[in-house]
C-alpha cells in the first residue's frame, strides 16, 4: 500500500488521471439525478417573463453595477423577514440570466421594493439621492433620463427564449408595441396586460416625449416582488 502511494503522488500524469477520475465520479453522481426530476424549481404561481421595459430595465440595472450593492435575496431568518418582507423563492430568479441574489448589502436589499415607494419617488432618488436619502452613499443616475435604445428588444426576447425563458411568438411579434404601451397610461394596455399580467403602466419619470433609460428601470424595481401572492407560502418552524 505504501509503494502505490508514493507511485501514484510521484508520478503527475498519474495522479491527474487519477483526480479527473474520481472528481467525474463525484459530479455524475450529483448531476445525473438532476434529469430524472421535472425540474428543480418548484413552480409559483404568478411568476412570469419580464416585460420588454422590465427587461430592459433589467439589463440597466446589471450594466450601472446596481448588484454590488444590492442583493435580491431575503433568507428565511426571522430578523430579515421583518425587515424586508417574505423571504425569497427560487421560481422568482426562475427567469433571471443572471439572478440578481447578490452577496453585499451596502443598500437595502430590493427583493420587495416593488410598490413600495412611488414612481416619483425612484426618480427622484436615482437623479438625486441625499434629496430623499440624507444619509445615502449611492452615486447619482442623472444620466439615465437619455432615450432608451429599443430597436432590437425583440432579439433581446429571442435571446432569453435561447435560454429557456418562455416568450412567445406572439410575444416577440408585440415587444416594441407592448414596452412603448407600458410608459403611456392613455394608450391600450390590454394585450400587454394579458401577456404580462400585474404590469405597472405608467409615465414612470414624467418625460412624455421620450421613453428613456429612467422608465425602464424603474420599471423593472416597480415590479420587484409584486408578482406572488407570499400569504400562499409560509416558512414551517421558523426559529429565532
Amino acid at each position: 500500500m505504501r509503494f502505490s502511494h508514493e507511485k501514484i503522488e510521484t508520478n503527475l500524469i498519474l495522479l491527474a488521471v487519477l483526480v479527473l477520475i474520481t472528481v467525474s465520479i463525484g459530479g455524475l453522481v450529483q448531476i445525473i439525478p438532476l434529469f430524472t426530476i421535472e425540474t428543480t424549481i418548484e413552480r409559483v404561481a404568478g411568476v412570469r417573463p419580464y416585460s420588454p421595459l422590465e427587461l430592459l430595465g433589467r439589463n440597466i440595472y446589471i450594466r450601472e453595477g446596481c448588484y454590488l450593492c444590492h442583493s435580491q435575496q431575503i433568507r428565511p431568518f426571522r430578523d430579515e423577514i421583518e425587515r424586508y418582507g417574505h423571504y425569497s423563492l427560487a421560481a422568482e430568479s426562475m427567469y433571471d440570466h443572471p439572478f440578481q441574489w447578490g452577496s453585499k448589502r451596502t443598500g437595502p436589499d430590493l427583493a420587495r421594493i416593488g410598490g413600495k415607494y412611488s414612481n416619483d419617488w425612484h426618480v427622484a432618488h436615482l437623479i438625486d439621492p441625499r434629496a430623499v436619502v440624507p444619509e445615502s452613499v449611492m452615486p447619482t443616475y442623472a444620466f439615465l433620463e437619455r432615450p432608451l435604445d429599443y430597436a432590437d428588444i425583440a432579439a433581446h426576447l429571442r435571446a432569453n427564449r435561447a435560454v429557456g425563458v418562455p416568450y412567445t411568438d406572439e410575444m416577440i411579434a408585440s415587444a416594441r408595441a407592448d414596452l412603448e404601451a407600458q410608459t403611456d397610461p392613455d394608450a391600450d394596455a390590454a394585450g400587454l396586460l394579458a401577456r404580462y399580467p400585474k404590469t405597472v403602466v405608467a409615465d414612470f419619470d414624467g418625460d412624455t416625449k421620450h421613453v428613456t433609460e429612467m422608465d425602464a428601470l424603474v420599471a423593472y424595481l416597480q415590479m420587484l416582488g409584486t408578482l406572488v401572492k407570499f400569504t400562499d407560502y409560509t416558512l414551517k418552524d421558523l426559529r429565532q
